[in-house]
């Protein structure tokens, strides 16, 4: 609830923002700044509903209720900056004039100019989002190979399916979950693995949502390790032991063996990096006891550790969390935070491969980082 009361005041900041580039900036007639200014307020009403869907509010009604909030949340990203833009250089234009001596009021030509540059904006932005939500709802198939120095030959050829950060609850439902079931079971994988923010939203309001992950089918199993969104509205641990009732197999802080072809792989999973306690990642728990000659495959939410993983010996770590940067050009700031962002990289030792994931964080809308369910083919290094 604090959270959501956080927003609130930083909504409203912006959504008076928007008032004054939008309203009065462009000299609207009075009508038109009225049904302006109502929508603008009705929107933000919506996107508070849709922050809340799932955690705070029952989805049944609040999710349909809150999806335009959350699409118009996204056009934010292009419409807040656009009319910064607009403004600076309106700004620069008054002081000129102030500066050689003439009026700074805007004149009639001028004002229509200001009118359709913001309006120019607004459909850009408003565009972008809904190209977003088309982008976002349709995960495709990534397949990738992936050379192992250390891999067994009897593994040579292995294939996993990576899932990630569905992010159901808010904007998603029981649909999408199924959807991204029906693409994993047609890909006749040997194994599926889940690396954590399968949910946004509490156990009560949301865990019916993830009940297709019961029918997930592979020879070796379906294994999965927790990200940082299970922590945020619920005990992640409880999130967990949901995932344990569908049918995967969680690994906290701990390792299973893979048998294939008279040979074995171990598979490693440890909680997100940002976990609170008792749920504090712990990779060298989860290593104990292991023959350091086996091949290790750790699943591990965030990319950032990887850095861990390669000091302590893991072959190939499997990761989500980074979205790709979801919207352009959000990608560009990842970095900051974590060592690779999409894709196969090294990280030292330890080959790291980072999936977009198959749904999205937020509003229902990605951009230039199309959602993917990863299905990746292990091979021996030549």
């Amino acid at each position: 609830m604090a959270r959501l009361a956080a927003f609130a005041v930083v909504l409203a900041l912006l959504t008076w923002f928007l008032h004054r580039r939008l309203v009065r900036a462009t000299g609207m007639s009075t009508r038109w700044a009225r049904i302006t200014d109502a929508l603008l307020v009705l929107l933000g009403l919506l996107t508070l509903i849709g922050m809340g869907s799932g955690e705070i509010f029952p989805t049944s009604w609040a999710r349909p209720v809150g999806f335009l909030g959350w699409v118009w949340l996204a056009s934010w990203l292009y419409l807040i900056p656009g009319l910064l833009i607009i403004g600076l250089i309106a700004g620069i234009n008054r002081l000129v004039r102030k500066r050689g001596g003439q009026p700074t009021e805007v004149d009639p030509a001028k004002r229509r100019t200001l009118q359709l540059a913001a309006a120019a904006v607004a459909l850009t932005a408003f565009g972008t989002a809904g190209y977003g939500v088309l982008e976002a709802s349709s995960p495709r198939v990534t397949r990738v190979r992936v050379p192992l120095a250390r891999l067994p030959e009897a593994f040579a050829g292995y294939r996993i399916a990576l899932i990630t950060d569905l992010h159901v609850g808010p904007a998603r439902g029981v649909d999408f979950t199924r959807k991204v079931v029906e693409i994993v079971n047609s890909q006749d994988v040997d194994l599926i693995a889940i690396s954590g923010d399968l949910v946004d939203g509490t156990v009560a309001k949301v865990a019916p949502d993830l009940a297709p992950l019961a029918d997930l089918r592979a020879p070796d199993g379906v294994f999965g390790v927790s990200g940082n969104h299970e922590f945020y509205a619920d005990d992640g641990g409880k999130w967990l032991d949901v995932w344990d009732s569908l049918g995967v197999t969680t690994l906290r802080n701990s390792r299973s063996s893979i048998n294939h072809g008279g040979a074995s792989i171990d598979i490693v999973g440890i909680h997100d990096y940002t976990s609170p306690e008792p749920y504090e990642p712990n990779l060298g728990k989860a290593l104990e006891g292991r023959n350091p000659e086996t091949f290790a495959l750790l699943l591990a939410h965030e990319p950032r550790q990887a850095i861990e993983a390669s000091e302590l010996g893991i072959d190939l770590q499997l990761s989500g969390h980074t979205h790709d940067g979801q919207m352009w050009p959000l990608r560009y700031l990842v970095p900051l935070q974590q060592p690779s962002v999409h894709g196969l990289d090294k990280i030292g030792n330890t080959v790291l491969y980072t999936t977009r994931g198959a749904g999205a964080w937020g509003p229902p809308v990605r951009v230039g980082a199309p959602p993917e369910i990863t299905v990746l083919e292990l091979i021996r290094e030549p």
